[in-house]
C-alpha cells in the first residue's frame, strides 16, 4: 500500500525536476512511510522517429512505500527486464501468485516476489488487457517507452484513488489531489458544478474534482496518454440486467465459498494484520470467517463514544468473545473542532460524510497495533442492508396499489415535527411521504441527498446561480441508475448497482482510504471482491429482502456463526452526536464561520439562509446537523485551500 506521483511531458514543456518530483512524494509521505523512489527521464535528445517525429517525452515517477508484502525485494519504480516498462502502483493484487506462476511459465524472469512485479510482465503480454485479470484494489501507472504513452489505471470498485491533471501536452497524476497542489502552475480555480454536486451529495463525484481542468479517474477505467493524445476507456462493468436463477441451497453454498475465499486472499501480509469489528453483521462475518482461516487469535478493534445511541461497541464484545479474538475496544471523547480541522487538512476537497470522524479514530487507533486491517465495507451494498433499500421497496408497493402521490403534499405530512434524535421515526415517516408518487430514481435520490434542489436554489445567491453549467447533480445518480437497466431489475436492484457505482467510490472508498492511509494503515474489503460483487449482483431480490428484512441470504447462510443478538439488533451505523455538537462545541465556531464577515462561503450563498438554518437548528424545529456539518466543511476548505 502505497502513495505514486509522477507525470509525462513533451521536450517543449518545462515537466518536472527531481525536487518537483520529491516535493510530490514527501507531500504524501503518510501513504508511505517505509521508502521512497523517483525515477526521471528527461526528453530524449534523439528521439524515435519511427513513432513519432515531432513527439519526444520525458517522464517522472513517484513512489512513496508502505512495506506489506516482499519486504526486501518490492521496491518502485520498478522495470521489466530491459527496463523499458516503469511501473509505480498503489494497492494489492490479491492474485498475484496464480498470475506469477503463469508468467514463469511464458518465459519471464522475476527478480523479486512482489504483486507489483507481476504487474509489469502481464502488461508486457497483454498490454491494457491485463487489468481485466487482476483481483485487487490498484491505482497503477506505467511508463512504456517503447510506445511512447503513459497508462494510468483504477481498479473496478474505485478503492484506490487516482487524480490526473491533462494539460496539452502533459499530464500530472497523483494518488492525492495534495502532490498535485505542489505542481508550479496548478490549476486554482474552483469548480462551481463541483460545489453544487457537493451539495447534492456530501462529496464530489467522479471525474470530477474541486478544481476545474483536473479530474478523478473513474473506477474500472483505464487513461492512455500516448504521443500527446489522451483517451479513456473502461475495462471492466456488470451485466446488470443479468438476474440468476438459483435454489436457496445453491445460493447458500456459493456465498459461503466466495465470501470465505475473498477473506482468505486478503489475509496474506508479512506485517500484524488485524479487523474492524463494529458488530455489525458485515464486520462479525468477516472476522468470523478470518478467525476459522487463521492458527492463532485474530486481533480485531471496536471504537466506542460515551453517548449510547452511537455506541455499538458491547456487540462488539460479544462477537470477539463469541469467536475467541483478541479484541480491543477504544473510547474517544472527540475532540469536535480539531478532528474538523484535521479532516478539512487531509481531504483535499470538500468531503462532510460524518462517519469520517469516527473512522479517522479507528484507524489511528488500530495503527497502533497493526498495519493491515479488514473491514466488512460493501455488505449492505450486495445484500440489502440499508434501511432505504426497504423503504423503496415499500413505497414501490404502495404505488403499484394505492393513490399515494397525494401525501407528498400533504398538511399532516409536512407538520410533522422534527426531532433531534438518531432514529426519529416521525422525521423518517415525513421523509418517505414526501417522496411518494414519484419515479424510483427521484424517490431514491431524495432520501439520500443532503441538500435538495429547491434547497439549494434557495440557497444560492443569484450570481453563483448564473455561474453554474447546464448540468444537474441528479444526472450522476440518473446515469448509475440507467445502467442498472431498470427495464430488466426491479427498483431495489437498481438501487444498489447505483450505489456501488456512485456511494461506494466516491463516499465510502473515499472515506476509508483517505483516513487508513493518513495513517499508514492498509484497509482491505473481502466483500468487495469483484468476483462476489458480480455474483451478489446477479442473485434476485428475494434472496436478499424477505418479509421487509434485508441481508436474508447472509443470515440464513451463516446464522449459527454469530451470537443471536447480532442477527436481531437493530442497525446503528459510523455516526457522531452531529445534532448536539451544534449546540454545544461547534456553536460558536459554526457562527464565527458561517456568517462572519469573513466568510468565504458568502460569495455562494446568502447569508439569510444560512443564518435561518442555524436559528431552526439552535431552537430545536429542525435538524439541521447534516447540512451545517456540509455547509462548514466547505467553508473551512475554503478557506484552506480555495
Amino acid at each position: 500500500m502505497c502513495g505514486i506521483a509522477g507525470g509525462v511531458w513533451s521536450s517543449h514543456g518545462s515537466g518536472l525536476t527531481i525536487d518537483q518530483l520529491r516535493a510530490m512524494t514527501n507531500s504524501i509521505q503518510h501513504r508511505g512511510p517505509d521508502d521512497e523512489g523517483l525515477w526521471i527521464q528527461p526528453p530524449s535528445p534523439h528521439p524515435n522517429h519511427l513513432l513519432n517525429p515531432t513527439w519526444n517525452s520525458g517522464v517522472g515517477l513517484g513512489f512513496r512505500r508502505l512495506s506489506i508484502i516482499d519486504l526486501d525485494t518490492g521496491r518502485q519504480p520498478m522495470g521489466n527486464e530491459d527496463g523499458s516498462v516503469q511501473i509505480v502502483f498503489n494497492g494489492e493484487i490479491y492474485n498475484y501468485r496464480q498470475l506469477r506462476h503463469r508468467l514463469e511459465g511464458s518465459g519471464h524472469r522475476f527478480s523479486s516476489h512482489s504483486d507489483t512485479e507481476t504487474i509489469v510482465h502481464l502488461y508486457e503480454d497483454l498490454g491494457t488487457d491485463c487489468f481485466k485479470h487482476f483481483n485487487g484494489m490498484f491505482a497503477i501507472a506505467i511508463w512504456d517507452s517503447k510506445k511512447n504513452r503513459l497508462v494510468l489505471a483504477r481498479d473496478r470498485l474505485g478503492k484506490k484513488p487516482l487524480f490526473y491533471w491533462h494539460d496539452q501536452d502533459q499530464i500530472y497524476f497523483a494518488s492525492e489531489l495534495k502532490a498535485l497542489r505542489t505542481l508550479p502552475g496548478f490549476p486554482q480555480a474552483i469548480n462551481h458544478a463541483a460545489i453544487d454536486a457537493y451539495l447534492t451529495y456530501q462529496y464530489i463525484p467522479h471525474p470530477m474534482t474541486i478544481y476545474q481542468g483536473v479530474h478523478k479517474l473513474p473506477p474500472g477505467h483505464f487513461l492512455v496518454f500516448e504521443n500527446g493524445q489522451l483517451q479513456i476507456q473502461r475495462y471492466w462493468d456488470i451485466d446488470w440486467s443479468y438476474e440468476t436463477q438459483i435454489s436457496i441451497q445453491q445460493a447458500k453454498s456459493e456465498l459461503r465459498d466466495k465470501l470465505t475465499a475473498a477473506v482468505e486472499l486478503r489475509l496474506r501480509s508479512d506485517v500484524p494484520l488485524g479487523a474492524f469489528l463494529s458488530g455489525g453483521i458485515d464486520s462479525s462475518l468477516v472476522c468470523a470467517i478470518a478467525q476459522k482461516l487463521l492458527k492463532t487469535p485474530l486481533r480485531t478493534f471496536a471504537i466506542g463514544f460515551s453517548e449510547a445511541d452511537f455506541d455499538e461497541t458491547s456487540y462488539a464484545a460479544s462477537v470477539a468473545k463469541h469467536l475467541g479474538t483478541q479484541h480491543e475496544r477504544f473510547e474517544v471523547q472527540p475532540d469536535a473542532v480539531g478532528i474538523l480541522d484535521a479532516l478539512v487538512d487531509h481531504y483535499d476537497e470538500p468531503f462532510s460524510d460524518s462517519s469520517a470522524v469516527p473512522t479517522w479514530y479507528l484507524c489511528e487507533l488500530t495503527r497502533r497495533s497493526v498495519t493491515v486491517a479488514l473491514s466488512g465495507d460493501g455488505g449492505d451494498e450486495l445484500f440489502g442492508g440499508y434501511e432505504r433499500y426497504r423503504a423503496l421497496q415499500l413505497s414501490q408497493q404502495l404505488q403499484n396499489y394505492l393513490p399515494v402521490g397525494w401525501l407528498s403534499q400533504s398538511r399532516i405530512i409536512r407538520s410533522l415535527p422534527d426531532s433531534n434524535a438518531r432514529r426519529s421515526l416521525l422525521r423518517r415517516i415525513r421523509r418517505f411521504c414526501e417522496a411518494l408518487g414519484q419515479p424510483a430514481p427521484q424517490r431514491y435520490m431524495n432520501w439520500i441527498q443532503i441538500f435538495g434542489e429547491s434547497a439549494r436554489i434557495h440557497l444560492y445567491q443569484d450570481s453563483f446561480i448564473e455561474s453554474l453549467p447546464d448540468q444537474d447533480p441528479f444526472a450522476f445518480l440518473q446515469q448509475a441508475w440507467t445502467q442498472a437497466n431498470p427495464i430488466q431489475r426491479d427498483p431495489m436492484s437498481c438501487a444498489m448497482a447505483t450505489d456501488l457505482q456512485t456511494y461506494i467510490p466516491c463516499d465510502l472508498m473515499t472515506k476509508v482510504d483517505m483516513a487508513s492511509m493518513r495513517h499508514s494503515l492498509e484497509a482491505r474489503q473481502p466483500f468487495l471482491d469483484y468476483t462476489l460483487v458480480q455474483w451478489a449482483m446477479s442473485l434476485p431480490l428475494k434472496l436478499k429482502m424477505h418479509r421487509g428484512v434485508g441481508k436474508w441470504l447472509l443470515r440464513e447462510t451463516f446464522k449459527d456463526e454469530l451470537p443471536a443478538e447480532i442477527w436481531t439488533r437493530p442497525k446503528m451505523g459510523f455516526g457522531i452526536p452531529i445534532a448536539k455538537w451544534f449546540r454545544t462545541s461547534l456553536k460558536d465556531r459554526t457562527i464565527d464561520a458561517l456568517l462572519g464577515t469573513d466568510a468565504k462561503c458568502h460569495a455562494i450563498f446568502r447569508p439569510d439562509a444560512i443564518s435561518q438554518m442555524i436559528n431552526e437548528h439552535m431552537q430545536g424545529r429542525v435538524n439541521q446537523g447534516y447540512r451545517l456539518w456540509n455547509l462548514l466543511v466547505l467553508e473551512l476548505w475554503l478557506r484552506k485551500w480555495g
